[in-house]
Formats: C-alpha cells, sequence, structure tokens
C-alpha cells in the first residue's frame, strides 16, 4: 500500500435506537415521577442490553443508542 491508500474496516452490527414517547409532555406533567419510571425501565434496559451482548455508545436524556455483534444478539 501506498502512503495514500487506507485500510478499511468493516464489520457487522445491529444498531438499537430509542427514546421515550412524549418525554417532554411527561416531565412537564410529573417530572418526579417521570424521571423515577425513566430509571427504573433504563436499569431493565441496560441489563438486558449487557446481556445480550449489547455495548451502549451513548444515552442523552431520555434516548439510548446501543450496538450488538449481530442482529441474532439484538432480537
Amino acid at each position: 500500500m501506498g502512503p495514500q491508500e487506507h485500510k478499511i474496516e468493516r464489520r457487522l452490527a445491529a444498531i438499537f435506537a430509542a427514546d421515550v414517547a412524549g418525554y417532554s409532555r411527561l416531565m412537564s406533567q410529573d417530572e418526579v415521577g417521570t424521571l423515577r419510571a425513566l430509571t427504573a425501565h433504563r436499569e431493565v434496559m441496560d441489563r438486558q442490553i449487557a446481556e445480550h451482548g449489547g455495548r451502549i455508545a451513548n444515552t442523552a436524556g431520555d434516548s439510548v443508542l446501543a450496538e450488538f455483534p449481530s442482529a441474532v444478539d439484538a432480537v
């Protein structure tokens, strides 16, 4: 390979993206209850992602982005 050539590494992955529908509305109606429910659900979801070989790539507010090494693991 010459100095201008780059090796491209490719791999297959399944991406999981989720966020809470109506999060802003829920927060305006009951901030404490919404955060409590979100925390409880995230604990379950984070554990399930890890147990199935996933890796959480990013979280922001009510959203989660995770990567799985295969579609089978993701399902």
